[in-house]
């Protein structure tokens, strides 16, 4: 769908009170955004339609955005049809990955990613999905060769690696995972903060979102350490601290596949070729660390 029939469709919505004006949101990597202004107040319009190339169901998106309402961390999905979403505006500030590293800020981000795995689910209805990375790296490989991507040449090196991911990270707590934790998806409306995009929400291990959160966002070492203390609140281990590194470069190996994907799948205007070689170098970077711990 193209700006020009999303704006059609926008405007045909019987969901709106008077004059509507209607101004393009950027920052998505999977949806299409606006925020839209009429006379109840304004809201964000989001397009996207199921994306099974990368196990994306917009059901489970629906769920998990009311769910997280309820908790009291999203904000109100007020309308939904296929392929588009209304939800309130918040007047806020985006969190840039800087954000993430200044002093303090793991403070309030990390209360809020527990609150997103201990009392979302306590709120879901129907069906939901499991994201269990694995799974998806290889279902991504199987779509790479299907697709006889320019990857596949690397993807018998990266699927072993996978597998000694998976063998090493566990065992395994079950929570509620966001499983996008990139910096864009944390508000700021100084008071507090909001968690946004539920594209990818399902159960899933902690360690996932912890190693997400790290990894997109640049954490060092004792930003790190520090992250997993206020989340588990107990002195940290070498077992504990193997695990969550072996989930962050499962974490880092996810975004590259997702974008290896989208280079071949994507109709957005944005550069993935560039986007993958970024997120490969900083996963075989933590992999090389990984193993040399």
């Amino acid at each position: 769908m193209d700006n020009t029939q999303a704006l059609a469709r926008i405007q045909a919505l019987s969901f709106w009170r008077g004059v509507i004006t209607i101004a393009p949101l950027d920052g998505g990597l999977t949806n299409l955004n606006f925020v839209v202004r009429d006379d109840t107040g304004r809201y964000v319009v989001r397009f996207g339609e199921d994306m099974p190339e990368h196990l994306l169901l917009r059901f489970n998106e629906l769920a998990a955005a009311r769910a997280a309402h309820m908790a009291g961390i999203s904000p109100a999905l007020r309308y939904a049809e296929p392929g588009l979403s209304i939800i309130d505006f918040i007047e806020a500030r985006t969190y840039s990955d800087a954000d993430i590293r200044k002093p303090g800020a793991l403070e309030h981000i990390i209360p809020l990613v527990r609150k997103c795995h201990i009392d979302v689910p306590k709120y879901l209805r129907g069906p939901t999905l499991i994201f269990w990375v694995f799974h998806v790296l290889r279902d991504y490989a199987a779509t790479l060769r299907e697709g006889a991507s320019p990857y596949c040449a690397a993807l018998p090196e990266l699927m072993e690696i996978a597998n000694k991911l998976e063998a090493t990270a566990g065992p395994f707590d079950m929570v509620f995972g966001h499983n996008d934790l990139l910096a864009a998806n944390i508000l700021d409306d100084g008071a507090r903060l909001w968690l946004i995009d539920w594209d990818y929400a399902g159960f899933n291990t902690p360690l996932f979102d912890l190693g997400g959160l790290a990894s997109n966002n640049g954490l060092d070492e004792a930003g790190e350490r520090q992250m997993l203390e206020l989340y588990f609140d107990v002195p940290l281990r070498d077992g504990l601290l193997h695990r969550y590194h072996a989930m962050k470069c499962a974490s880092l190996l996810r975004e590259t596949m997702w974008s290896m994907v989208s280079e071949q799948t994507s109709a957005l205007d944005i550069d993935y070729a560039n986007y993958t070689a970024e997120n490969l170098a900083c996963f075989r970077q933590a992999y090389m660390d990984f193993v040399n711990m």
